[in-house]
């Protein structure tokens, strides 16, 4: 049976609830001191109070600290009967801002919590932050204007208007006095022109980091302290700088937080290429983890490489490793390994033997005369003589041999051959001659020329 509440009972509860959160309230008193946080750089103040209003954390208050009268929001009350249940000793806070930075904490007590703000305050307020945007602008074109080199950051007026606070960003210290000499005409208030670095400038204006949370030196972080490139070595962190760079384009915040417990870590670690003790034997550290406590270590005897635990390290026993050790986990259990089938490429096959091929006698006459007529040719074509092959040769032959036997013979069969020719006589004879020795060559080293049977020659 489902139970459904009466509205009735429902609505005599909440009246009960109420009436319980009344007396409570009746009961607290006053708080003497206040913690508030004000202004754009998140400083910290305990402020006395001696007003009648109980307020809670959160709450807005109307503070004068040494810039003026501005809004604050409550963060703790240190007065020990003040009957609030997030309220902490002053010996708390102090310890707490002691680890935190100690003298650099922006932490003051000169100022007074004034009154509570009223919906007037607030409202007040809500104009002064819409006009921000519109006094950074007007000082940084100010700023450009004088070719000065420096960037305006950001410009925070406050609730009663004593002051007005410029902050810049500058590699180097330029003469300001005549930039704030002409801001002070301009808006008609005193103005502080305050330089800030590069973790500054990120705690002013970004909001939101990669890891999605709020920036902590925006959020939490008051000290910012220095961070080196040991500290992400030292967590294996990965080195590319827009990885670990933060908003502020230094090495992120974070990298600090952790920083104390991997060196704890790293010292409880054996360093490389010393020799330790194992279970399976002496080796050689080769590498470490940090977190895990594990230990890479490389036996003397087999050379192969364990992880030991930090906890199992000893001192070289001088013991040597016969066999590799196979580490499990706890509970495995090892399968047995099944025997291995020769595959068809390790199975011995006979291959068929190849067949044998005949041999025959090469003749003298083959193996390189082929490069000497390609070489010939060659030098044919340079000499100017017509590219040869075997049907050119062959009717080279022709020619010759009716040149010789039908034809004109001597000087007027020379003569006759030349003028056909495109070249001069002198190339052409060459030509002749060459064409003979080729001829020779082909008929054998032991065969002489021969008769010519169309001259009739013996």
């Amino acid at each position: 049976m489902p139970i459904v509440p009466l509205p009735q009972f429902e609505a005599d509860l909440a009246e009960f609830k109420e009436q319980q959160d009344r007396e409570a309230y009746e009961r607290l008193q006053p708080p003497k001191t206040i913690v508030v946080r004000y202004g754009l750089m998140k400083m910290i103040g305990e402020f006395p109070y001696d007003g009648q209003a109980k307020p809670g954390c959160g709450s807005k208050l109307v503070v004068r600290t040494f810039r003026g009268t501005e809004i604050g929001e409550m963060l703790t009350s240190t007065c020990p009967n003040s009957g609030c249940s997030k309220s902490v000793s002053r010996q708390d806070m102090l310890r707490y801002i002691e680890n935190s930075g100690g003298r650099n904490f922006p932490f003051s007590t000169s100022g007074r919590v004034l009154r509570v703000a009223t919906q007037e305050d607030l409202t007040r307020q809500s104009e002064i932050e819409q006009s921000r945007h519109e006094i950074k602008m007007d000082a940084r074109r100010r700023a450009e204007a004088r070719r000065m080199p420096l960037k305006v950051a950001e410009a925070e007026p406050i609730l009663g208007g004593e002051r007005l606070t410029i902050y810049v960003l500058s590699e180097e210290r330029p003469d300001v006095s005549a930039l704030t000499a002409e801001l002070r005409e301009a808006h008609g208030v005193p103005v502080d022109i305050r330089p800030v670095g590069a973790r500054d400038e990120a705690r002013l204006t970004a909001d939101y980091e990669r890891c999605g949370q709020y920036c902590c030196c925006k959020n939490f972080l008051k000290v910012l302290k220095p961070i080196s490139m040991r500290s992400a070595k030292t967590q294996k962190a990965t080195l590319d700088p827009l990885k670990i760079s933060g908003r502020c384009g230094r090495l992120m915040c974070c990298l600090r937080y952790e920083d104390q417990t991997y060196e704890d870590l790293r010292k409880r670690l054996p360093r490389r290429k010393t020799r330790v003790g194992t279970p399976d034997g002496d080796g050689i550290v080769i590498d470490g983890q940090i977190l895990t406590q594990l230990v890479l270590v490389e036996l003397d005897g087999t050379m192969a490489r364990v992880a030991v635990p930090v906890e199992e390290i000893t001192e070289p026993t001088g013991k040597i490793a016969t066999e590799s050790p196979i580490r499990q986990r706890p509970g495995s259990v090892r399968r047995p390994t099944r025997p291995e089938r020769p595959t068809a490429r390790e199975a011995p096959v006979e291959a068929p033997a190849p067949p044998v091929a005949e041999e025959r006698e090469v003749p003298p006459s083959e193996g390189q005369p082929r490069k000497r007529r390609r070489r010939r040719r060659r030098s044919d074509r340079r000499d100017g003589a017509p590219a040869s092959g075997p049907n050119q040769e062959s009717r080279d032959d022709a020619r010759d041999a009716g040149t010789e036997g039908g034809g004109p013979s001597g000087a007027e069969g020379g003569q006759e051959a030349r003028s056909d020719g495109p070249g001069d006589a002198g190339q052409s004879g060459g030509a002749t001659r060459k064409r003979r020795r080729r001829r020779r060559r082909r008929s054998g080293p032991g065969e002489g020329p021969g008769p010519n049977p169309a001259s009739g020659g013996s």
